[in-house]
């Protein structure tokens, strides 16, 4: 072996090499050298040590499913991994980045999690391991702290939260994101949206995607899209069954500990929702969506409006400072089941703007009946729609006594523009929208409608989102719930009374219009049109 002197280290730190050392390898030294660089289980046996909880420093000894998630992330570029708690899925990642920035030259490898000190926590690890493995397979050290990892060939590793803020900036060659089933759901919407497009566009740009699951959010949605084949990411799943040292008395005894429902979650890898929610477990389970005919400035088209068809929106207004967001969701309410047609989610837009946006839909829509929730800012977006912009099928409503708030014509003094969500209107349609959904009398195929419902749990007397998630989507079909119980909403799903208003505009139209000489020719015939303009009456000479 090499022999060390008093120079060959890192800042004092005799196990990490410097930069700018010669070194003199022995021949056995490059033919390890070859060996671990080819060969990664290799190099992981017999030169990687990891801390384990009870024994500490201890020899990478890996499973045989560990080995396979290995060579699945050596041959894939975009992996993900659904995998039971403490099932060394992080680890195995780490040993195959370790290898990754040793053996390759100018990589940039992003290692995020939800919290900064989780990532950090992560290359603390590696860097244990890294630091124990002999010098002639070490890189020199540019770079060493909590947060970077920079070596002599140019590859670094850089510890972040997973923020699109974060990591600004940065052209890495393989993005790690560390349980990724627990970052806050608006932080994941932005780092996908933003960060994901620029990362997955690279030519040889590797993603690594782990987590243990929890709930129907972004996770589920890459795992389901890569089972049915719509994205690019190659599936590896850990059960509890993989792990030799667990057996059927293992599972007795933390299913006594964390109950059956947190067994299925956390070690059967199994996507549950939340508990208490207002839609059951049952029928959460059976919800499945399906990818829009068209995605366009944060609204998802899943169905074209159709001619004669009656549609309905129900709005949902934030103040577009980029926490809550300003939705509506676009119902064929023609007959029972109510479909889902389109909808609309952003947390920046104006609510000086997000009229222009309802009345562009709402027009496409058939001049669709448009309830907005008229709470805080919601009023003002209902004021513009009205008086600026003239929206015609706007509802409204008025209060009636011990029977609260009703859907109302224009013809009465206390008549208010769109709804104002009192206990008890989101009450009822909470109850409303929970018959509808569960005796499928509402289609649902929208993702983030359904990863919504998820979430969408007990909170005292009501329901609201749970920490960390949104409801604004929810809130819509609350509102959709609310209205379908109202008689006026009734009356216009009623096919034979939408015909009979539609006839009663028909002729109210063609009242407008005789005065102004406009004469159909064709109704009677003791008239004829003459064309010099002229009406000349049929006589019966024969009665003369």
């Amino acid at each position: 072996m090499a022999k060390e002197n008093r120079e060959d280290s890192y800042l004092g730190n005799r196990l990490l090499k410097p930069t700018n050392v010669p070194q003199q390898f022995t021949k056995e030294e490059v033919e390890e050298y070859v060996k671990c660089r080819d060969d990664i289980i290799y190099f992981l046996k017999n030169y990687v040590q990891v801390i384990h909880v009870d024994k500490g420093l201890v020899p990478f000894d890996l499973y045989d499913y560990q080995q396979e998630l290995i060579n699945t992330l050596d041959e894939h570029r975009y992996v993900i991994v659904k995998s039971a708690r403490q099932s060394g899925k992080s680890v195995t990642s780490l040993g195959y980045i370790l290898h990754y920035v040793l053996f390759n030259k100018t990589k940039i490898v992003g290692m995020l999690a939800n919290k900064a000190s989780t990532s950090r926590e992560l290359l603390g690890r590696l860097q244990t391991a890294y630091q124990h493995l002999p010098k002639f397979l070490q890189q020199g050290i540019v770079e060493w702290n909590k947060g970077n990892l920079e070596l002599e060939n140019g590859s670094k590793i850089i510890a972040s939260s997973t923020s699109s803020s974060a990591i600004r900036g940065y052209s890495f060659s393989l993005l790690f994101l560390d349980e990724f089933a627990f970052v806050q759901r608006t932080i994941a919407d932005a780092f996908i949206k933003s960060v994901y497009p620029t990362i997955s566009s690279g030519k040889d740009t590797k993603i690594i995607m782990v987590s243990t699951p929890n709930g129907f959010n972004l996770f589920y949605k890459f795992w389901n899209d890569a089972v049915e084949g719509n994205n690019q990411f190659k599936t590896f799943k850990i059960h509890w069954t993989s792990i030799p040292e667990r057996d059927q008395d293992w599972r007795e005894k933390i299913i006594s500990d964390i109950g059956e429902e947190a067994f299925r979650q956390e070690y059967e890898a199994d996507f549950l929702g939340s508990s208490n929610t207002l839609i059951s477990y049952e029928k959460l389970q059976e919800l499945s969506y399906s990818s829009p005919l068209w995605s366009r400035e944060d609204l998802d088209i899943y169905e074209e409006p159709e001619m004669g068809r009656t549609y309905t929106i129900t709005v949902d207004t934030a103040r577009g400072q980029g926490l809550d967001y300003s939705t509506f969701t676009v119902f064929d309410s023609t007959e029972i089941p109510y479909k889902i047609a389109a909808k609309y989610r952003n947390n920046t837009v104006a609510p000086l703007l997000f009229p222009n946006i309802i009345n562009n839909v709402g027009k496409k829509y058939n001049d669709a009946y448009v309830l907005v929730e008229s709470n805080d800012i919601g009023a003002q977006v209902a004021d513009v729609l009205h008086h600026d912009l003239e929206y015609e099928n706007l509802l409204t409503t008025s209060w009636f006594g011990r029977h609260g708030q009703q859907i109302s014509s224009g013809h009465r003094k206390d008549i208010s523009l769109g709804v104002r969500t009192t206990k008890q209107v989101k009450k009822l349609g909470c109850s409303n929208l929970k018959s509808l959904i569960e005796e499928d009398k509402l289609i649902i195929v929208d993702y983030d409608i359904i990863s919504e419902l998820t979430t969408f749990v007990t909170n005292g007397d009501t329901f609201a989102a749970e920490d960390g998630s949104n409801d604004d989507l929810v809130t819509t079909l609350v509102l959709f719930g609310w209205l379908v119980d109202q008689q006026y909403f009734k009356e216009l799903s009623n096919l034979n009374i939408r015909e009979k208003l539609y006839q009663n505009k028909m002729d109210s139209i063609e009242d407008m219009t005789i005065p102004f000489g406009i004469i159909d020719d064709g109704l009677d015939d003791e008239y004829e049109l003459m064309p010099d303009g002229a009406v000349w009456q049929k006589v019966d000479t024969f009665n003369k």
